[in-house]
Parts: C-alpha cells; sequence; structure tokens
C-alpha cells in the first residue's frame, strides 16, 4: 500500500512538473522575450539654397538624381534621413536636372512621391540642427553648393563636428565644394593628404560653366592637399578614405551611398 501511495506521488509531481513545462513554453509563446531593437541610424542631408548660376540669369540649385537616388537607396534600407538647408524650406532644384534626358528610376520615384516631396519643402534650418542628433552627414550636388555651402559658417561647423566625433562625411559631384573652408583641429585643410573625387574640371568644361562657376572643384581639392583622383567625364566614380566618402558626378551617387552604408555597419 506504501509502494503505491508513492507512485501516486511520483506521478502526480511529474503530471505537475509537465503541466508547468507547457504553460512556461505556452507563455513564451503569448509573450515572447522581446529583442533588443537597433535604433535606426540617422543622417542628414543638407541642400543648397543658391539659385542663381552667377550673373548669368539662369536659374540652378540641386541636381535631382544626386537627392532623389541616395535618398532612396538609404531609406530602402532603413535609414532615417532629416532634410536641411541653409535658409530651411523648399530648396531650389536646378531645372536642368528636371529635363527628360536626366530622368533615372529614382528621379521618376521622387516625382510620384508626394511624402518626399512634403518633406524636400520643409528642410530644416541648418543652425537648428546637430551633429548630435545623427550617424552621418550627407551632401548632395548640383551647382547650387559652390556659392552657399562652400562659404557656409553653419555648414563648415556641422562638417567639423561630424568629422572629430567620428561620424561619416559624404558629398557627391559639386558638393565637395563644402570642403572649400573645413578644417582639422591643426588648422590644416581638412582633405589634405586624403584621396577625395569630385566634378572634373573636363566635366565642367563639357557644360560650358567653366568661367562662370566661383571656383572648379577638382582644382580645389588639389590646392587644399587633397588626392585628387577620378574616371572618365561621366563615368561612375566614388573614394573613401577614412569618413571621407566622395562621388566624381550624378552617376556616382549611388556609390557614394552605398560606401556611407558599409561605413555605418
Amino acid at each position: 500500500m506504501k509502494k503505491i501511495a508513492i507512485t501516486l506521488l511520483v506521478l502526480a509531481f511529474a503530471s505537475c512538473a509537465k503541466n508547468k513545462e507547457t504553460k512556461e513554453k505556452v507563455s513564451e509563446q503569448v509573450h515572447p522575450e522581446k529583442e533588443e531593437v537597433k535604433q535606426n541610424k540617422k543622417i542628414l542631408f543638407v541642400l543648397t539654397s543658391h539659385s542663381e548660376l552667377g550673373d548669368t540669369g539662369v536659374k540652378t540649385g540641386f541636381w535631382v538624381e544626386e537627392f532623389a537616388t541616395p535618398y532612396y537607396f538609404l531609406k530602402d534600407k532603413g535609414f532615417e534621413i532629416t532634410l536641411a538647408s541653409p535658409k530651411g524650406g523648399q530648396p531650389p532644384i536646378d531645372p536642368k536636372s528636371e529635363l527628360p534626358d536626366f530622368q533615372t528610376a529614382s528621379t521618376k520615384r521622387f516625382d510620384k512621391d508626394q511624402e518626399a516631396k512634403d518633406q524636400l519643402a520643409n528642410t530644416l534650418k541648418l543652425s537648428e540642427v546637430s551633429q548630435k542628433d545623427f550617424d552621418a552627414i550627407f551632401y548632395p550636388g548640383g551647382h547650387g553648393p559652390l556659392w552657399d555651402l562652400s562659404e557656409d559658417q553653419n555648414s563648415i561647423v556641422l562638417i567639423q563636428e561630424f568629422y572629430n566625433n567620428n561620424k561619416p562625411v559624404a558629398a557627391v559631384c559639386h558638393a565637395p565644394a563644402v570642403f572649400k573652408n573645413t578644417k582639422n583641429v591643426d588648422g590644416t585643410a581638412l582633405v589634405k593628404g586624403k584621396k577625395v573625387t569630385g566634378f572634373t574640371n573636363g566635366e565642367e568644361a563639357a557644360v560650358e560653366l567653366t568661367e562662370v562657376v566661383p571656383f572648379l572643384v577638382e582644382d580645389m581639392l588639389k590646392e587644399n592637399g587633397g588626392i585628387y583622383s577620378k574616371a572618365a567625364d561621366w563615368s561612375p566614380y566614388a573614394v573613401e578614405d577614412g569618413l571621407l566618402i566622395t562621388g566624381q558626378n550624378p552617376a556616382s551617387a549611388e556609390l557614394v551611398a552605398d560606401l556611407l552604408v558599409k561605413k555605418l555597419q
């Protein structure tokens, strides 16, 4: 009789343990332990506010492809993008970049993307943003940056702060103009001794603006001590040197964005 009682007790204990295990499994399925969610990387896009092509009476601004291509390349990979410009609000679009000959899959997508257009129409003022809120900074080109972003003190300080806080700085086509006045902590040019590229003298001559622009990107980068390199005119080409990522022309925008993604991984 005693043996029977012990056996029943063992069976009861085993049953309770099994029920407890089952409940724990069910509980785990109903309330799974949440994995730590990684915060999306945040990238600040800075666009020009300048719309006049020297004293020609012709309009300029940023080049749509150089904005739209990296914008969607990065956004589709989960990056959070904030837009800013010196004056805030709607940055000027270079009218030529909207011509049929310069349309790409990304520009066509932008044409149909009202959300992106609304975001572009409401860029923050550069004076209102801080590098502390972002993981990287990206400058689309177009001729506009040659006039404003190359001299804008808020932009210069932002680039230096990003760089000094170990955060990537990327620019494509004419946008490497933003390195004209940026400095290292020792006062030397930020691009000195670093591999860089940007819109070539040959490409500027091809669009017949050599005598119109305030300076040539290729010449400026070399004068600042940058180790400048390039591919054939209009060919996709981008280089990376530490935290600096630069692209030669509109066709190089995706290459720059890809290098930036790899740098942030």
